[in-house]
């Protein structure tokens, strides 16, 4: 077992990696870039309150990550949402329908219900039941898998907003095998996603929140994992040392590693990324008309929006509501919308006034605005994702003691990264170097 390691990059897949391998009796350095640890994890103060700045949840399913917030004594503070969102969709607010997954129904009557499909659109994605098997090909692309059993309908009105705020990428692009690996079973496996989809929430034990936070931010997180982290620290090259973990962005990973590898270095700077931005705004109560009860909305892309996706936080997370604030969390960009990269923090938030006036009718201006930039932030599974992580695999193979973990490979939420980060760990101190 190694008894030392660097680890480049505190975010949570770095800080995660080192917590694990600390565990083990590993002496670890960790070398972040900026002065500040967490990467998107980020949590800052608006208008009184903590507001996520990056991901504002994490997956229950992940039990590495449970188990990792128990330990660390975070688990009496987990918190959940309140349930219910919508879509903006010709010129009005939908309910997304109940069940299903990605945007994708297991039952006919809400669809009907919720207005956001016509009568025509829900009867065509009914004909996905006696459909033949349309599956075609071992990494069909997104809308390649939906599209043919559930129709247009289907695919742009609940599929892409709903991945588009997810991971901020064209299905049209993506992977079904890797952004969407369980529906991407069920259609190798059934005949109808419809069916396989009820069947399995009538098989399905007890509901449970699918995601959770913490009372105070998920900053809580990686700051309990912040130990001993050398900030201001940038690496130019492979540090010299005998186990390396880059827990760095595919593209930062590239360059560290063209001098020993230029081809594994092409297939990492071969992972696209898509910028994005958020604003939060903060409004007095009395200027806000009465929100629909539930988190907020999603845009889909053929609305031509600026606005992709908007949540009223302050309604959304227990822990936040007060009768002093109204906090709103807008979110714009989008593979093939980078529109607010060219604009200053004050004309996005006027685009953004813009929009949330017009879909929530709130005329106030707001008292305090707090915009993020990510830029190259969310990495997207594209077709052929999995064969590129294949090659990458058998390259590293060549670098012993030369370790990648982080978003880019094998699942881009918090619950991923600390399933990676635990199994790099794992590797390391059992002597796979």
């Amino acid at each position: 077992m190694a008894r030392s390691a660097v680890v480049v990059g505190a975010g949570i897949s770095g800080l995660a990696t080192a917590h694990y391998l600390r565990k083990a009796g590993v002496e670890v350095t960790i070398l972040e870039a900026t002065g500040r640890t967490g990467g998107k994890v980020n949590t800052v103060e608006v208008a009184g309150l903590p507001v996520d700045t990056g991901p504002d949840a994490f997956l229950t399913r992940g039990v590495e990550l449970q188990a990792l917030v128990a330990e660390l004594d975070l688990a009496k503070d987990v918190v959940a949402p309140v349930s219910g969102s919508y879509i903006w969709s010709r010129g009005a607010l939908h309910p997304i329908p109940p069940g299903g997954a990605f945007g994708l129904p297991d039952r006919i009557i809400p669809m009907l219900r919720s207005r956001l499909l016509s009568t025509s659109g829900v009867m065509r994605a009914g004909i996905d039941i006696v459909r033949p098997r349309t599956i075609t090909g071992d990494d069909p692309s997104i809308e390649d898998l939906v599209r043919p059993r559930f129709g247009d309908e289907i695919y742009q009105r609940m599929v892409e907003p709903l991945l588009g705020g997810v991971h901020a990428g064209d299905p049209a692009k993506l992977s079904a095998r890797s952004v969407v690996p369980d529906i991407y079973g069920l259609a190798k496996a059934n005949r109808s996603i419809f069916l396989a989809l009820r069947k399995r929430r009538k098989n399905a034990a007890p509901p449970t929140p699918p995601l959770v936070s913490l009372r105070g931010g998920l900053s809580r997180l990686t700051n309990a994992l912040n130990v001993d982290v050398q900030a201001d620290t940038p690496v130019t090259s492979l540090p010299a040392a005998d186990v390396v973990v880059l827990a760095t962005p595919a593209y930062v990973s590239a360059e560290l590693l063209r001098p020993r590898k230029p081809e594994l270095a092409d297939e990492l700077a071969g992972i696209p990324y898509v910028g994005v931005a958020n604003a939060t705004l903060a409004f007095r109560p009395q200027d806000v008309p009465a929100l629909p009860p539930g988190t907020g909305f999603l845009v889909p892309p053929v609305e031509g929006e600026f606005i992709v996706g908007c949540t009223w936080l302050t309604s959304k997370w227990p822990q936040l509501a007060n009768d002093e604030v109204v906090l709103l969390k807008c979110m714009v960009g989008r593979a093939g919308d980078d529109r607010w990269e060219s604009m200053t923090d004050e004309q996005i938030v006027e685009r953004l006034r813009e929009d949330v006036r017009r879909i929530l009718h709130i005329e106030a201006a707001p008292h305090t605005t707090r915009v993020q930039r990510w830029p190259r932030a969310m990495p997207q599974y594209v077709v052929g994702h999995a064969a590129r992580i294949d090659r990458i695999d058998r390259l590293m193979e060549d670098l012993p003691g030369v370790h990648l973990t982080g978003a880019a490979y094998r699942g881009a939420g918090l619950a991923a990264c600390v399933a990676q980060a635990s199994k790099t760990a794992a590797r390391i101190t059992q002597g796979a170097q």
